[in-house]
């Protein structure tokens, strides 16, 4: 990483790992990117691509610009963990994942190339109280992280893979 300034090095960061779960998802069929952890979970690696496709969904429309209003993506009241119990052997359900996730990371890339760097302290409403624009990157950098360790054991498990 050799990126210059806060909003460069988080956005290096955050692409890094969104690259890793892409690669810890290639060349599998639709059967083992739905194959289960171990019970009773129901950790997947299509689990995961259908779970960040929701996290950025929440993050960036709905929380950073600001527009509670945009429908949730693999969330109902019934089923709010719908992004892995739904991440069934079926082609059409992985092109779909896939299709989704990169929609919502560009989305989410095109709102962050908008973003002056001076806005990472700028606040916005959430739930749980205001949270700075810096801190929900941090989070997300987090959160994929952790979830890039869940892939490489997954992807382990699958065929031996190992490492990036």
């Amino acid at each position: 990483m050799s990126a210059t300034g806060e909003k460069a090095t988080l956005l290096d960061y955050l692409g890094h790992y969104r690259e890793v779960i892409e690669r810890k998802c290639e060349d599998l069929d639709a059967g083992q990117l739905a194959t289960r952890s171990v019970p009773p979970s129901s950790l997947s690696l299509l689990g995961l691509v259908r779970h960040l496709a929701k996290v950025e969904r929440d993050w960036f429309p709905r929380t950073l610009a600001e527009r509670p209003e945009t429908p949730r993506l693999y969330w109902t009241e019934e089923d709010p963990e719908l992004a892995f119990t739904g991440a069934v052997a079926d082609d059409a359900v992985v092109s779909e994942a896939f299709t989704t996730w990169r929609q919502e990371v560009a989305a989410a890339d095109a709102w962050l190339a908008e973003l002056p760097e001076a806005d990472l302290r700028r606040e916005v409403p959430h739930r749980d109280g205001p949270v700075s624009v810096r801190d929900v990157l941090v989070h997300l950098i987090e959160e994929y992280a952790r979830h890039a360790g869940h892939a490489d054991l997954l992807r382990e498990c699958l065929d031996g893979r190992t490492g990036e």
